[in-house]
């Protein structure tokens, strides 16, 4: 596990099977090779009202970890990451008279992951309730545990194959950890970060 950069590709008037289409060929004339397919996803459950203050708990799973369930409890001003096994979706289902789910806004990213030397590209379609939403590119660059040790790095490779759209930036959830050991939970925190954000567009009237 290295450090991830998880960056929006805009899809200008593309489908996303053929915004991925581009990317794909882009990537591949780099010298990448595919090796097999990633899904991320998420969940967002509610507190009950007999619970008092609402409490948001989001449950996320990642391909790259097949063995771990993800969680961030939302409780007003307080974010608890939680990294535990595959139990955590059984208590969530026993937990079902005191949170439920939020109807219509399962969000997924899914799609091609590619390997180059040492970085690893997914090429992720995103869809909230079956609904296309828009196009993530998530690089890890694996030989680093310090974002900011490679970030100019990861940014010139990142803008090598994606352009002006590339980010100049570090992502937000990011910038104030940038000395910071990384681990696989600050990669599903810049997920649900965009999620969040996609969840509140508006469908683009077409599924992927």
């Amino acid at each position: 596990m290295g450090v991830t950069i998880l960056t929006q590709f805009p899809t200008e008037n593309r489908t996303g099977p053929q915004t991925i289409d581009v990317l794909s060929k882009r990537i591949s004339a780099l010298g990448a090779t595919q090796q097999g397919q990633f899904l991320v996803d998420c969940e967002t459950y509610t507190s009950a009202p007999q619970l008092g203050h609402q409490r948001i708990v989001h449950v996320l799973h990642n391909s790259e970890q097949p063995a771990t369930v993800f969680s961030i409890l939302e409780s007003g001003t307080k974010t608890i990451p939680l990294a535990t096994d595959g139990l955590f979706d059984l208590l969530m289902m026993k937990m079902s008279s005191f949170y439920t789910s939020k109807k219509q806004t399962k969000a997924e990213s899914k799609g091609p992951r590619f390997e180059i030397g040492d970085f690893c590209v997914k090429l992720g379609t995103v869809t909230i309730s079956s609904n296309f939403k828009g196009i993530l590119v998530e690089v890890e660059y694996r030989p680093c545990v310090v974002p900011a040790m490679c970030w100019d790095l990861m940014k010139e490779f990142l803008q090598g194959f994606l352009g002006l759209s590339g980010p100049t930036n570090p992502p937000a959830y990011l910038q104030n950890r940038m000395q910071e050991i990384y681990s696989p939970l600050d990669t599903v925190h810049q997920y649900l970060e965009h999620f969040t954000v996609f969840r509140k567009l508006p469908g683009i009237g077409m599924r992927p």
